[in-house]
């Protein structure tokens, strides 16, 4: 329900801009789809990647890996694909939501999400380039001290 008064007030906040000025609507509406269009091949393949890893990995293999019990091994594996995986965050959480309905932790889901939002292993060549590497080592290294307090933080709170 909330979903569709969600649609409906973005339809109605487009009649309005219509109305209010047509060119300038069908312009931003032009970007709209060009933005769709570039995102939409990434979106599509970490999708596949998503499906076909969850039908791969079933759910006790998912559970062992980084289920409730798998303790700081399946902390740390989460840290660690967190941290070297570039997914944007449109994709990040329907994952951690499949993942959870797959055997996921709480706390493991946690600290995957926050790492791959926060904490970028992948990136931190770039962001060296612009802050200097000191600062972007101490940047990461904040951010992951951050990370372990919110995942035991959302483990201990969802148990």
């Amino acid at each position: 329900m909330y979903t569709y008064a969600l649609y409906v007030t973005a339809l109605v906040f487009l009649g309005l801009s219509f109305s209010k000025d047509r060119t300038k609507t069908r312009q931003v509406l032009r970007k709209t789809w060009k933005s769709f269009e570039n995102i939409l091949p990434q979106f599509l393949s970490v999708l596949m990647i998503i499906g076909i890893m969850l039908s791969v990995l079933n759910r006790e293999v998912i559970s062992q890996l980084i289920g409730q019990e798998s303790g700081l091994a399946g902390m740390a594996l989460a840290a660690v694909i967190g941290s070297i995986t570039l997914i944007p965050g449109f994709v990040a959480f329907p994952l951690a939501a499949s993942l959870l309905e797959a055997g996921a932790g709480y706390g493991q889901i946690a600290m995957f999400v926050t790492t791959l939002m926060m904490v970028g292993v992948v990136t931190l060549p770039v962001e060296s380039q612009f802050f200097g590497r000191k600062l972007a080592v101490k940047r990461n290294a904040m951010a992951f001290v951050f990370c372990l307090a919110a995942a035991w933080i959302i483990g201990g709170l969802m148990k």
